[in-house]
């Protein structure tokens, strides 16, 4: 009670503007109580006034030592220690009011502000994100948390960039020109948060333990470049296919009648998507290859999988000036799907998970088409593109032999 008493006093001799009584009055409390986390920390608080910083620190330190599951008291201490210039005093009294409560806001952005003051990067990269993620979480928030991510942002941005310069100056600023740097790069691209990790989804068969890969590595189809010589006599073909297609071009997207509004909606039996199939679930479509000698016999030499009822399939795809397929995923992975691109106005684009192309004519890629892609014609003029599939290349002849047989058994089944 007599510690109490004096406490009340010396606050209303502060008011008063008797700061010499204050002081007295706060002696004579601790003198009475010097484990009384109250009047520890009201006399901590008169030190830091006067600025007696490491005075100041010590009575917030015995305050929260008295007193260790009161938060405020080891923000106090972390005040008074970063005011005297003590960084390793501060960092384990935020540290400690952390253990309390790591969701502790204050405490938070007290150590992303000390850990960038000292300049240990690797610390202030994980404590301002620290303090983005809990603000992101937090419902009702006032101005200062958001002002705090904005400050968060811009330093794991500033960061992101010098690290980027390192990884430029180390390894070559062009390193998209060396296939066998594509998986580290897209390691360092996740790390820098310049793109996002995609996974297979398969609306179908889905084959275990094959690679995530979004673009196969060209090295895997040695034939691919034989197909891309023939793009002149491709394309000569499928322009004069298109110049009087009859039945043979038809909206690719197809909907039953009476399904709901989806993203296939804005191209439901649109020609914005065409498509002249010469191969479709396995089953050939004679007018369009006699019409195409050249594409048929180029097919004809692909390593294509047979499994009737499902594969191959090939067809020239168009995609009309201003038309944009929403991103989607296949059916299966055990396929590759290729795309040789035959008419392509610059600036079309084609993106599988997290990078993008743009066609090149006569260039051809091969891509899992169960990881997210999309593909958008931005231009006035149309743009053609042979698309057919094939086995995946990490899928060896022995399970190949497999699957083509598991399909005939579920054909029977049938």
């Amino acid at each position: 009670m007599e510690v109490q008493s004096r406490l009340a006093a010396a606050a209303a001799a502060r008011q008063r503007g008797q700061s010499a009584d204050e002081l007295r009055l706060l002696d004579e409390a601790v003198a009475l109580a010097p484990a009384d986390p109250r009047a520890l920390n009201a006399r901590g608080a008169r030190a830091l006034t006067d600025g007696d910083f490491q005075t100041a620190a010590d009575f917030f330190a015995r305050a929260a030592d008295a007193d260790p599951r009161e938060p405020i008291l080891w923000m106090n201490l972390a005040n008074a220690a970063r005011a005297a210039d003590d960084a390793n005093r501060e960092r384990a009294a935020l540290d400690r009011a952390l253990e309390i409560d790591r969701f502790y806001f204050g405490a938070l952005l007290r150590k992303a502000e000390l850990e960038e003051r000292v300049g240990d990067t690797r610390q202030a990269v994980l404590a301002w994100s620290a303090v983005i993620a809990v603000v992101n979480a937090t419902a009702d928030r006032a101005p200062v948390m958001d002002e705090a991510v904005s400050r968060g942002q811009a330093y794991l941005a500033n960061q992101t960039d010098q690290l980027a310069g390192r990884l430029d100056q180390e390894f070559g600023a062009d390193r998209s020109a060396n296939p066998d740097m594509r998986r580290f790069n897209a390691t360092m691209d996740l790390l820098l948060g310049r793109r996002t990790s995609f996974r297979n989804e398969c609306s179908g068969l889905y084959f275990p333990f094959l690679p995530a890969d979004e673009y196969f590595d060209e090295r895997l189809f040695p034939w691919m470049a034989n197909i891309e010589m023939q793009t002149d006599a491709i394309r000569s073909e499928a322009i004069a296919l298109l110049e009087s297609p009859g039945e043979d071009l038809r909206p690719y997207v197809r909907l039953d009648k009476g399904t709901p509004n989806n993203k296939w909606t804005g191209l439901d039996h649109s020609l914005d998507w065409g498509a002249c199939f010469l191969w479709e679930y396995g089953e050939p479509n004679r007018p369009v290859l006699d019409r195409c000698p050249a594409t048929a016999a180029a097919l004809a030499a692909l390593p294509q999988s047979r499994i009737p009822g499902n594969a191959p399939s090939a067809f020239f795809s168009i995609l009309q000036p201003g038309a944009r397929i929403p991103p989607h995923t296949g059916v299966t992975n055990i396929r590759a799907i290729v795309h040789l691109p035959l008419v392509v106005p610059q600036g079309c684009w084609f993106r599988v998970g997290g990078e993008t192309r743009e066609w090149v004519e006569g260039k051809a890629f091969a891509f899992d088409d169960t990881i997210e892609h999309e593909a958008h014609n931005p231009t006035d003029e149309r743009r053609i593109v042979l698309i057919f599939d094939v086995w995946n290349p990490h899928i060896t002849m022995e399970e190949q032999d497999h699957l083509v047989r598991f399909f005939a058994l579920q054909q029977q089944d049938g």
